[in-house]
């Protein structure tokens, strides 16, 4: 056996794709994606009030068995940031209380403060949050 027995393939006598061929080949792979997105967020997309959450401030020192005390709404920032108050999420108010929900931001839904300040957008991307009061 000799290294001739072998077959090594350094590249020479291969010709090279156009850069048209490439450009061509980009731009249907970038179609494909795009389109698979549309897809997908269409079939996720069930026109429900279940993409739309309501965001409500509250003094997290404040627990009784009523639930906490909702404060407002300025007193909360969009971003999450240590305000000393806290959004609840989803939950059930009665009163200047609120019961149950969360803390923990939900993703792919639209979040509103109770005076309509979009916090957060649903879809691809919705973690962006628009300041104001």
């Amino acid at each position: 056996m000799s290294w001739d027995d072998f077959d090594f393939d350094y590249g020479y006598g291969r010709r090279r794709m156009s850069s048209r061929k490439v450009a061509i080949g980009a731009i249907g792979t970038l179609a494909t994606i795009v389109i698979g997105a549309a897809v997908v967020a269409e079939i996720n997309d069930d026109d429900t009030d279940d993409d739309a959450v309501t965001a409500v401030c509250v003094d997290p020192n404040s627990m009784t068995d009523e639930g906490l005390v909702i404060v407002d709404d300025r007193f909360c920032t969009p971003d999450g940031s240590h305000s000393g108050y806290v959004y609840v999420f989803g939950g059930s108010s009665s009163g200047n209380r609120i019961s149950g929900g969360t803390t923990f931001r939900p993703g792919d839904v639209t979040i509103t403060t109770r005076k309509g300040t979009v916090i957060q957008r649903g879809g691809f991307g919705g973690r962006g949050g628009s300041g104001g009061s």
